[in-house]
């Protein structure tokens, strides 16, 4: 027991134990105190929410929650890869795994948990690992380089993320769930069925309903498979039990401490274990007050919070937390909040669905209207202000806040609307009032200083467009002028940069930066942000102001992304795809033909994409040209799927071949495609084109959509598919061939115009003012008076183009660039190599990830195999 100067011993260095040592800092007690942390793992506190990152490319550097400076200013002492082994509790003395002995006036225990593996056979068997730590995800990663398919055992929320992990590492992923559902606590069945729908379609498999009843091992005691409980077996060499969690109590158990009968560290209000007042637990391994044990890492930062507040002796009590959540798992938003499975008395449910899409949306509202929760997936966006709003009545009806834009009135329902003790930041408890005193008390006038003052945001960044939105709001309200430019190096927007290189014909980046520029980046070379952007205005109005109409002239090629840099998509391990354009997804069987011996004659991977295309992976950036040429000898030209222009016009085959068609569907997609081709635009576009109202080119769900009726066509703008969907709006109806195109030149020049950097159609439609309204004042009665000035400039675009890969195929200058190695230009890049998979080749992972030279069993992409 210490004598001198009061010592607090925190068990556990996780993020909540973090978040721990932030609060004791922050009330002054790391300084009245010494601090001695033992943490069981090999490094310090790192970001467990976002674990998965690790196989998108983060380190576990970039993972760390730990700032060494943080510790040292607070004279910390943290003990990483030592765990405690004994508590005595009449001594007040803690034992570490080195032989450390410390005395300790305050105990607090923050071990989390640890995941659950069924009692099934073999289950340590070789090739089976939990799903919990970056060591964790070394190992499997490493075992991942020998295996061919993974099963994960658990459909929650790690489940799914260690599903998604196998698969990016190159494996057949299967999913088992015992539920009858993906995600059964979060979600319920109409969501779970969405869910289901939407990862099927990523290639995964699920298997609900089934439990695993044992592991089936080899001789030589490897995983081979799994015994399901319906009878059917399972072939895989890898496992991945991701089954929950338990509380890890045993140290707690065997210094005497009360225990839950179903585990957890038993505290009052205080988060004070009940049996000794100078021991706390927080965090998952602790039994709150209210009988729960939380999972989530919100409430442990609430509960560490309590605890620092109460050793210096502020009023503060931990009496339960929000379990609400919004999730991305596999690229697939999923949010829950309040009474999601409508457990109330007399709740009634307002669904909007839609299998297709991959939408489901829920809310469930009282009787007198006051909105109780819901259950969003596919579509989160409204997370924020719904979960603001719930235990009130929203301003505006339910049914308006689940339909998607575009099938509905719109509902302009922003985070000013919300009241000021709404959470804004479920993760750290921040509440609207608390960022707007940020802003007008502490002077913070930008989102990463409010997030420092506040810590909003700071945590899975869920919060931080209503974050942004919140801080501008409260500057302007305060008659502050909000910084809008378009990067450090502009004061200006990116519409109004356009409106510079338009009137005063700017056809240089550099002389736009001199002259217009913020005064400190003149002269100098510009940003990531601004240099592309710039450049996609340029090139979008090269024919009119003069400016070279090849993205790799002169300064332009300095000014693209690596994709257009090169003029193809750059893959995951180095190599690029080649996509032609086959324009509405017509194509004569002598190109299909070409196609095929191509890939075969390169060694390339071949998929036929969403778009009507065909996609072809593999290639070295030296035998980009070389593929291009044979390409433009068969007539094809670039299909633009590496750059921020018209991707495909999609269509059905029409009343050409469709008994329900009434307009031919196929030739005017074909049209469409071939004017707007190559057409450079904030963000991708995509469109397409049905023949009747059965509606089987998807039209609705594009930048800009066209469905055939009896009298001509319907012209739709605003959709999306992909993370968030959106239903185009109806723009005009029942148009002719020439008023068809007449609209979307116009509607394409104005969202080219006004648009911010990388804003969808979609998203542009919402932000600007007036939304549909405004657009089709504009477009379609001319209220600005532009339209023969849109017109101009797309039929400028039109009378100018030209194909990239046919020009660079003919320009020496532009083929120098196509070289793996500037002072090696003959070299191929020995990294860029590949192993057989289902009659073709898929990308050596594992060689990528150690940079060796393959081996001779390694197919390497060459343009003789």
């Amino acid at each position: 027991m210490s004598t001198d100067t009061p010592t607090i011993v925190l068990i556990g260095h996780g993020m909540v134990g973090q978040r721990f040592l932030e609060a004791l800092a922050e009330r002054g007690l790391t300084a009245t105190h010494r601090v001695v942390v033992l943490c069981e793992e090999p490094r310090p506190a790192y970001d467990r929410v976002q674990l998965t990152s690790y196989f998108s490319g983060r380190t576990p550097g970039d993972l760390s929650l730990t700032d060494p400076a943080f510790i040292e200013a607070h004279g910390i002492d943290l003990r990483v890869g030592d765990p405690a082994l004994a508590v005595d509790r009449e001594a007040r003395r803690v034992t570490a795994r080195s032989g450390l002995v410390v005395d300790y006036d305050v105990l607090v225990l923050a071990t989390g948990s640890y995941p659950f593996v069924p009692p099934v056979p073999n289950k340590d068997a070789e090739g089976c690992f939990v799903y919990r730590t970056i060591e964790d995800l070394l190992a499997i990663e490493e075992y991942a380089k020998n295996s061919t398919t993974g099963a994960v055992v658990g459909g929650g929320l790690l489940g799914l993320e260690a599903a998604g992990a196998l698969k990016g590492l190159g494996l057949t992923s299967h999913i088992v769930e015992f539920a009858p559902r993906l995600m059964p606590v979060q979600v319920d069945e109409g969501g779970g069925a969405a869910l289901l729908r939407t990862i099927e379609e990523m290639g995964l498999s699920v298997h609900t309903g089934v439990g695993t009843q044992e592991i089936v091992v080899g001789e030589g005691g490897a995983v081979t498979g799994m015994r399901l409980s319906d009878g059917s077996e399972l072939a895989t060499d890898l496992v991945v039990f991701s089954a929950g969690v338990r509380p890890r109590d045993q140290l707690a158990r065997d210094c005497g401490l009360d225990v839950g009968e179903r585990g957890g560290i038993t505290v009052d209000e205080q988060c004070r274990t009940v049996t000794d007042p100078r021991v706390f637990a927080i965090g998952e391994c602790a039994l709150a007050a209210d009988g729960r044990v939380y999972g989530l890492v919100a409430p442990g930062y609430e509960q560490a919070e309590t605890v620092a507040a109460t050793l210096a002796a502020d009023e503060s009590a931990f009496t339960g937390a929000d379990l609400s959540t919004k999730l991305k798992l596999l690229g697939v938003d999923v949010a829950s909040f309040g009474d999601a499975h409508g457990t109330a008395e007399d709740c009634l449910d307002v669904v909007y669905s839609d299998s297709r899409a991959g939408l489901y949306k829920k809310l469930v509202i009282g009787r007198d209207g006051t909105l109780l929760g819901g259950i969003l997936v596919g579509d989160a966006e409204a997370y924020g202000t719904l979960k603001a709003f719930t235990g009130s009545v929203p301003p505006v009806s339910p049914e308006s806040l689940v339909l998607p834009a575009g099938a509905g009135a719109p509902v302009q329902l922003g985070p000013s609307a919300l009241p000021d003790d709404a959470i804004i930041c479920s993760c750290n408890n921040v509440r609207k009032g608390t960022i707007r005193e940020a802003v007008t008390e502490h002077r913070c006038t930008t989102v990463p200083e409010v997030k420092k003052c506040t810590k909003a945001g700071t945590t899975c960044g869920s919060c931080v467009k209503v974050l942004g939105q919140l801080v501008n709001a409260e500057l302007e309200a305060s008659g502050v002028e909000v910084d809008k430019g378009l990067c450090a190096c502009f004061s200006q927007t990116r519409e109004e940069l356009y409106e510079i290189v338009l009137a005063l014909r700017v056809t240089s980046f550099r002389d736009l930066l001199d002259r217009h520029g913020r005064e400190g980046a003149r002269g100098g070379d510009g940003c990531e942000v601004c240099k592309p952007a710039v450049g996609s205005i340029i090139a979008s109005l090269a024919p009119t102001i003069g400016a070279s109409t090849h993205v790799l002239d002169g300064e332009q090629a300095a000014l693209q992304d690596t994709n257009d840099h090169f003029l193809a998509n750059l893959q995951k391990n180095g190599s690029y795809s080649v996509v032609p354009r086959i324009p509405g997804g017509e194509i004569a069987p002598e190109k299909l033909i070409v196609i095929g011996e191509i890939a075969r004659d390169f060694g390339l991977y071949t998929k036929i994409t969403g778009g009507q295309r065909i996609d072809m992976f593999g290639a070295r950036v030296e035998q980009l040209p070389l593929i291009w040429a044979r390409l433009v000898d068969a007539g094809f030209e670039s299909g633009h799927a590496y750059g921020k222009s018209l991707r495909t016009v999609k269509s059905c085959v029409g009343q050409t071949w469709c008994r329900y068609g009434v307009q031919d569907s196929v030739r005017m997609a074909i049209d469409l495609e071939l004017r707007y081709r190559g057409l450079r635009s904030p963000h991708k576009l995509k469109s397409a084109v049905s023949g009747c109202q059965r509606e089987c080119a998807e039209a609705q769900s594009k930048d800009f959509g066209v469905i055939a009726t009896a009298n001509g066509w319907n012209l739709y703008v605003g959709g999306n598919g992909g993370a968030t969907p959106r239903h185009a709006d109806l723009l005009a109806q029942d148009l002719s061939d020439a008023e068809l195109v007449r609209l979307i030149d116009r509607f394409l020049m104005f969202y080219i115009r006004t648009a911010d950097r990388l804003e969808r159609t979609s998203v542009w439609l919402d932000r600007i003012p007036g939304g549909l309204d405004h657009v089709r004042d504009v477009v379609v009665h001319d209220s600005l008076g532009i339209c023969d000035e849109l017109e101009a400039l797309m039929a400028a675009h039109v009378a100018h183009y030209r194909d990239e890969w046919a020009e660079t195929i003919n320009d020496p200058g532009k083929l120098a660039r196509f070289v793996s190695f500037v002072n090696a230009p003959d070299t191929p890049d020995p990294v860029v190599a590949f192993v057989p998979e289902r009659d073709q080749m898929k990308p050596d992972l594992p060689l990528l990830s150690i940079g060796l030279r393959p081996a001779d069993d390694v197919l390497e992409g060459t343009a003789t195999r």
